[in-house]
Protein backbone atom coordinates (compact mmCIF):
# COMPACT_ATOMS: atom_id res chain seq x y z
CA UNK A 1 0.00 0.00 0.00
CA UNK A 2 1.01 3.62 -0.51
CA UNK A 3 2.84 5.00 2.51
CA UNK A 4 1.23 7.69 4.65
CA UNK A 5 3.72 10.38 3.74
CA UNK A 6 2.12 13.81 3.56
CA UNK A 7 1.00 15.54 0.40
CA UNK A 8 3.95 17.91 0.72
CA UNK A 9 6.48 15.09 0.77
CA UNK A 10 5.00 13.74 -2.46
CA UNK A 11 4.80 17.00 -4.40
CA UNK A 12 8.47 17.77 -5.00
CA UNK A 13 9.74 21.20 -5.94
CA UNK A 14 10.80 22.03 -9.48
CA UNK A 15 9.91 20.55 -12.82
CA UNK A 16 12.81 18.12 -12.83
CA UNK A 17 13.28 15.37 -10.28
CA UNK A 18 15.88 12.68 -10.78
CA UNK A 19 15.22 9.49 -8.91
CA UNK A 20 17.19 6.46 -7.96
CA UNK A 21 20.86 7.43 -8.17
CA UNK A 22 22.59 4.43 -6.64
CA UNK A 23 26.12 3.10 -6.63
CA UNK A 24 26.78 -0.06 -8.71
CA UNK A 25 26.77 -2.15 -5.54
CA UNK A 26 23.13 -1.22 -4.99
CA UNK A 27 21.79 -2.78 -8.17
CA UNK A 28 22.92 -6.35 -7.60
CA UNK A 29 25.09 -6.27 -10.72
CA UNK A 30 22.00 -5.83 -12.91
CA UNK A 31 22.00 -3.35 -15.79
CA UNK A 32 21.32 0.17 -14.58
CA UNK A 33 18.50 1.74 -16.63
CA UNK A 34 17.13 5.26 -17.12
CA UNK A 35 13.57 6.08 -18.16
CA UNK A 36 12.77 9.54 -19.52
CA UNK A 37 9.26 10.92 -18.95
CA UNK A 38 8.41 14.32 -20.42
CA UNK A 39 5.41 16.53 -21.02
CA UNK A 40 2.33 17.88 -19.28
CA UNK A 41 2.96 20.42 -16.52
CA UNK A 42 -0.41 19.45 -15.06
CA UNK A 43 0.88 15.90 -14.62
CA UNK A 44 4.50 16.57 -13.65
CA UNK A 45 3.99 16.28 -9.87
CA UNK A 46 1.90 13.18 -10.42
CA UNK A 47 4.60 11.63 -12.58
CA UNK A 48 7.23 12.41 -9.96
CA UNK A 49 5.15 10.83 -7.21
CA UNK A 50 4.55 7.68 -9.27
CA UNK A 51 8.25 7.44 -10.08
CA UNK A 52 9.30 7.91 -6.46
CA UNK A 53 7.06 5.12 -5.25
CA UNK A 54 7.94 2.79 -8.14
CA UNK A 55 11.63 3.14 -7.24
CA UNK A 56 10.99 1.82 -3.74
CA UNK A 57 10.96 -1.71 -5.18
CA UNK A 58 13.00 -1.10 -8.36
CA UNK A 59 16.39 0.33 -7.46
CA UNK A 60 17.84 -0.83 -10.77
CA UNK A 61 15.85 1.81 -12.68
CA UNK A 62 16.27 5.59 -12.58
CA UNK A 63 13.45 7.84 -13.77
CA UNK A 64 13.74 11.47 -14.88
CA UNK A 65 10.44 13.38 -14.98
CA UNK A 66 10.30 16.78 -16.69
CA UNK A 67 7.52 19.16 -17.67
CA UNK A 68 7.37 21.77 -20.40
CA UNK A 69 3.82 21.11 -21.56
CA UNK A 70 2.00 18.35 -23.40
CA UNK A 71 3.32 19.62 -26.73
CA UNK A 72 6.88 19.20 -25.49
CA UNK A 73 6.19 15.63 -24.40
CA UNK A 74 4.47 14.76 -27.67
CA UNK A 75 7.37 16.17 -29.70
CA UNK A 76 9.79 14.12 -27.59
CA UNK A 77 7.92 10.85 -28.00
CA UNK A 78 7.58 11.41 -31.74
CA UNK A 79 11.33 12.01 -32.03
CA UNK A 80 12.16 9.06 -29.79
CA UNK A 81 13.87 11.17 -27.11
CA UNK A 82 11.70 9.99 -24.24
CA UNK A 83 10.16 6.70 -23.14
CA UNK A 84 6.80 8.08 -22.02
CA UNK A 85 5.09 11.37 -22.86
CA UNK A 86 2.66 12.71 -20.29
CA UNK A 87 -0.17 14.55 -22.02
CA UNK A 88 -3.45 16.17 -21.07
CA UNK A 89 -4.65 16.11 -24.69
CA UNK A 90 -4.83 13.74 -27.64
CA UNK A 91 -2.53 13.99 -30.64
CA UNK A 92 -3.51 16.43 -33.37
CA UNK A 93 -3.65 15.67 -37.08
CA UNK A 94 -0.10 16.72 -37.94
CA UNK A 95 1.25 14.81 -34.95
CA UNK A 96 -0.65 11.67 -35.91
CA UNK A 97 0.70 11.97 -39.46
CA UNK A 98 4.25 12.29 -38.17
CA UNK A 99 3.79 9.16 -36.04
CA UNK A 100 2.60 7.23 -39.09
CA UNK A 101 5.55 8.48 -41.16
CA UNK A 102 8.00 7.42 -38.46
CA UNK A 103 6.70 3.87 -38.55
CA UNK A 104 6.15 3.91 -34.76
CA UNK A 105 2.45 4.24 -33.93
CA UNK A 106 1.70 6.09 -30.71
CA UNK A 107 -0.11 4.01 -28.09
CA UNK A 108 -2.28 5.95 -25.63
CA UNK A 109 -2.99 4.81 -22.07
CA UNK A 110 -5.45 6.67 -19.83
CA UNK A 111 -3.80 6.94 -16.40
CA UNK A 112 -6.14 9.37 -14.61
CA UNK A 113 -8.88 11.96 -14.99
CA UNK A 114 -8.90 15.69 -14.36
CA UNK A 115 -11.33 18.56 -14.20
CA UNK A 116 -10.16 21.99 -15.36
CA UNK A 117 -11.31 24.40 -12.67
CA UNK A 118 -12.22 28.02 -13.37
CA UNK A 119 -10.79 30.16 -10.58
CA UNK A 120 -11.00 33.78 -9.43
CA UNK A 121 -9.88 35.84 -6.46
CA UNK A 122 -11.83 34.87 -3.30
CA UNK A 123 -13.44 38.34 -3.13
CA UNK A 124 -14.96 38.08 -6.61
CA UNK A 125 -18.79 38.08 -6.09
CA UNK A 126 -19.55 35.99 -9.19
CA UNK A 127 -21.51 32.88 -8.16
CA UNK A 128 -21.41 30.90 -11.44
CA UNK A 129 -20.63 31.14 -15.16
CA UNK A 130 -21.82 29.37 -18.30
CA UNK A 131 -19.60 27.97 -21.02
CA UNK A 132 -20.79 30.81 -23.30
CA UNK A 133 -19.89 33.45 -20.70
CA UNK A 134 -16.46 31.88 -20.25
CA UNK A 135 -15.99 31.85 -24.03
CA UNK A 136 -16.93 35.53 -24.20
CA UNK A 137 -14.53 36.40 -21.37
CA UNK A 138 -11.51 34.59 -22.77
CA UNK A 139 -12.10 35.69 -26.38
CA UNK A 140 -12.43 39.31 -25.25
CA UNK A 141 -16.11 39.85 -26.07
CA UNK A 142 -16.72 40.53 -22.37
CA UNK A 143 -14.11 42.78 -20.79
CA UNK A 144 -15.73 43.98 -17.55
CA UNK A 145 -17.03 41.88 -14.67
CA UNK A 146 -20.26 43.93 -14.53
CA UNK A 147 -21.25 42.39 -17.90
CA UNK A 148 -21.63 39.00 -16.21
CA UNK A 149 -23.12 40.22 -12.92
CA UNK A 150 -19.94 41.15 -11.09
CA UNK A 151 -18.30 44.36 -9.95
CA UNK A 152 -17.45 47.27 -12.27
CA UNK A 153 -13.90 46.08 -12.82
CA UNK A 154 -11.92 45.25 -15.97
CA UNK A 155 -11.37 41.48 -16.37
CA UNK A 156 -7.83 40.10 -16.31
CA UNK A 157 -8.00 36.82 -18.26
CA UNK A 158 -5.19 34.36 -17.58
CA UNK A 159 -4.41 31.38 -19.80
CA UNK A 160 -1.77 28.69 -20.08
CA UNK A 161 0.73 29.10 -22.92
CA UNK A 162 -0.02 27.63 -26.33
CA UNK A 163 2.28 24.65 -25.88
CA UNK A 164 0.14 23.49 -22.96
CA UNK A 165 -2.35 20.67 -23.39
CA UNK A 166 -4.58 22.48 -20.91
CA UNK A 167 -4.53 25.57 -23.16
CA UNK A 168 -5.62 23.54 -26.19
CA UNK A 169 -8.26 21.63 -24.21
CA UNK A 170 -9.75 24.87 -22.81
CA UNK A 171 -9.64 26.50 -26.26
CA UNK A 172 -11.55 23.67 -27.89
CA UNK A 173 -13.98 22.77 -25.11
CA UNK A 174 -14.74 26.25 -23.74
CA UNK A 175 -13.85 29.03 -26.20
CA UNK A 176 -14.99 26.94 -29.18
CA UNK A 177 -17.73 25.17 -27.17
CA UNK A 178 -16.67 21.69 -28.23
CA UNK A 179 -16.02 22.49 -31.91
CA UNK A 180 -12.28 21.89 -32.22
CA UNK A 181 -12.18 23.59 -35.63
CA UNK A 182 -14.10 26.69 -34.54
CA UNK A 183 -12.73 30.19 -35.27
CA UNK A 184 -12.57 31.39 -31.67
CA UNK A 185 -9.18 32.31 -30.22
CA UNK A 186 -7.92 33.69 -26.94
CA UNK A 187 -8.04 37.48 -26.75
CA UNK A 188 -4.78 39.28 -27.46
CA UNK A 189 -5.18 40.85 -24.01
CA UNK A 190 -5.20 37.48 -22.23
CA UNK A 191 -1.98 36.87 -20.31
CA UNK A 192 -0.26 33.60 -21.25
CA UNK A 193 1.21 31.99 -18.15
CA UNK A 194 3.91 29.29 -18.08
CA UNK A 195 2.28 26.95 -15.55
CA UNK A 196 -0.73 26.14 -13.40
CA UNK A 197 1.14 27.54 -10.42
CA UNK A 198 1.78 30.85 -12.21
CA UNK A 199 -1.97 31.24 -12.77
CA UNK A 200 -2.64 30.40 -9.12
CA UNK A 201 -0.16 33.05 -7.95
CA UNK A 202 -1.65 35.73 -10.21
CA UNK A 203 -5.31 34.98 -9.45
CA UNK A 204 -4.92 34.95 -5.67
CA UNK A 205 -3.39 38.45 -5.73
CA UNK A 206 -5.66 40.09 -8.34
CA UNK A 207 -9.36 40.75 -7.72
CA UNK A 208 -9.80 41.23 -11.48
CA UNK A 209 -8.26 37.89 -12.41
CA UNK A 210 -9.82 34.75 -13.82
CA UNK A 211 -7.93 31.67 -14.93
CA UNK A 212 -8.14 27.90 -15.26
CA UNK A 213 -6.09 25.17 -13.58
CA UNK A 214 -6.19 21.42 -12.98
CA UNK A 215 -8.06 20.48 -9.81
CA UNK A 216 -4.82 19.29 -8.27
CA UNK A 217 -3.82 22.96 -7.94
CA UNK A 218 -6.86 24.20 -6.03
CA UNK A 219 -6.51 25.74 -2.57
CA UNK A 220 -8.40 27.92 -0.09
CA UNK A 221 -6.67 30.94 -1.61
CA UNK A 222 -8.78 30.59 -4.76
CA UNK A 223 -12.50 30.79 -5.47
CA UNK A 224 -13.71 27.92 -7.66
CA UNK A 225 -16.51 29.02 -9.98
CA UNK A 226 -19.35 26.53 -10.67
CA UNK A 227 -19.80 26.03 -14.42
CA UNK A 228 -22.92 25.19 -16.39
CA UNK A 229 -23.56 24.31 -20.02
CA UNK A 230 -26.19 27.08 -20.21
CA UNK A 231 -28.06 29.56 -18.03
CA UNK A 232 -30.49 26.87 -16.85
CA UNK A 233 -27.67 24.97 -15.13
CA UNK A 234 -26.98 22.90 -13.23
CA UNK A 235 -23.82 24.71 -12.20
CA UNK A 236 -21.19 22.21 -11.11
CA UNK A 237 -17.86 22.54 -9.30
CA UNK A 238 -15.07 20.12 -10.19
CA UNK A 239 -14.74 17.35 -7.62
CA UNK A 240 -13.57 13.76 -7.78
CA UNK A 241 -17.18 12.64 -8.06
CA UNK A 242 -18.38 15.23 -10.60
CA UNK A 243 -15.39 14.56 -12.86
CA UNK A 244 -15.65 10.76 -12.55
CA UNK A 245 -19.35 10.69 -13.41
CA UNK A 246 -19.04 13.26 -16.22
CA UNK A 247 -21.25 15.91 -14.64
CA UNK A 248 -18.59 18.61 -14.60
CA UNK A 249 -18.55 20.23 -18.06
CA UNK A 250 -14.78 20.75 -18.35
CA UNK A 251 -13.30 17.30 -17.69
CA UNK A 252 -10.55 15.37 -19.49
CA UNK A 253 -8.33 12.29 -19.45
CA UNK A 254 -4.68 12.28 -18.39
CA UNK A 255 -2.57 10.23 -20.78
CA UNK A 256 0.66 8.30 -21.17
CA UNK A 257 1.91 8.09 -24.77
CA UNK A 258 4.46 5.50 -25.92
CA UNK A 259 6.02 4.56 -29.26
CA UNK A 260 4.34 1.23 -29.91
CA UNK A 261 3.17 -1.13 -27.20
CA UNK A 262 5.18 -0.51 -24.01
CA UNK A 263 7.73 -3.19 -23.17
CA UNK A 264 10.07 -4.11 -20.33
CA UNK A 265 10.58 -1.49 -17.63
CA UNK A 266 8.22 0.94 -19.36
CA UNK A 267 5.49 -1.69 -19.22
CA UNK A 268 6.29 -2.42 -15.58
CA UNK A 269 6.04 1.27 -14.69
CA UNK A 270 2.73 1.69 -16.50
CA UNK A 271 1.36 -1.41 -14.79
CA UNK A 272 2.29 0.14 -11.46
CA UNK A 273 0.57 3.43 -12.38
CA UNK A 274 -2.62 1.53 -13.28
CA UNK A 275 -2.52 -0.59 -10.12
CA UNK A 276 -4.52 0.16 -6.98
CA UNK A 277 -1.40 1.66 -5.41
CA UNK A 278 -0.69 3.86 -8.41
CA UNK A 279 -4.28 5.07 -8.61
CA UNK A 280 -4.26 5.83 -4.88
CA UNK A 281 -1.48 8.32 -5.62
CA UNK A 282 -3.75 9.92 -8.24
CA UNK A 283 -6.39 10.50 -5.59
CA UNK A 284 -3.92 11.73 -2.96
CA UNK A 285 -2.71 14.39 -5.40
CA UNK A 286 -6.32 15.54 -5.95
CA UNK A 287 -6.84 14.11 -9.41
CA UNK A 288 -9.43 11.45 -10.23
CA UNK A 289 -8.47 7.76 -10.43
CA UNK A 290 -9.70 5.85 -13.45
CA UNK A 291 -11.25 3.17 -11.25
CA UNK A 292 -13.23 5.59 -9.07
Amino acid sequence: MFTNRTHQSIVLSGLVFLLGIFSPSCVDAREYKMLQIKGSDTMVNLGQAWAEEFMVSRNDVSIAVTGGGSGTGIAAILSGTCDIAQSSRDLKGAEEAKAVESGAPIVTTIVGLDGVAVVTHPLNPISNLTITQLSDIFTGKVTNWKEVGGADLPILALSRERNSGTHIFFLEEVLRKGNSKGPEEFSSSALMMPSNQAIVQEVKTSEAGIGYVGIGYLSDELKVIPVGHDSQGPFIVPTVQSVADGQYPISRSLLFLTRGEPQGDVRAFINFVLSAEGQEIVEILDFVPINH
